[in-house]
């Protein structure tokens, strides 16, 4: 077992779709979200990253969503999610709505 100082450090990256029709399947998203990361940062920075999207914290009516990521890299996943315009075809903003180092804590604050 790691020693906690050991540990990588976490944030949780809350991100809201913008769009004229909803977005419902979570796939779509969280592919285009790596897809980007990519693209920007290449294979090494998003394995520093160590980015997951989080389906269980998906909310479809409200477009919300939360991304874990390493708390040295949360500026350039910010960057590559603003470079996200098409998600199924259909025209989208993504932006970053906060971070919290608290999974709890974000849920609360920036899913409702």
């Amino acid at each position: 077992m790691l020693l906690p100082t050991l540990k990588e450090k976490k944030r949780y990256l809350a991100f809201e779709i913008i769009s004229k029709n909803k977005i419902n399947d979570f796939r779509a998203v969280s592919e285009q979200i790596n897809a980007k990361t990519l693209e920007l940062i290449g294979q090494l920075g998003a394995a520093k990253a160590g980015l997951i999207v989080l389906q269980d914290c998906w909310n479809p009516e409200s477009q919300r969503g939360i991304i874990r990521v390493g708390h040295k890299q949360v500026d350039e996943i910010r960057a590559a999610l603003t470079l996200i315009t098409k998600i199924d075809g259909k025209e989208v903003i993504v932006k970053s709505v906060g971070s919290s180092g608290i999974l709890k804590k974000a849920k609360e604050k920036y899913l409702k």
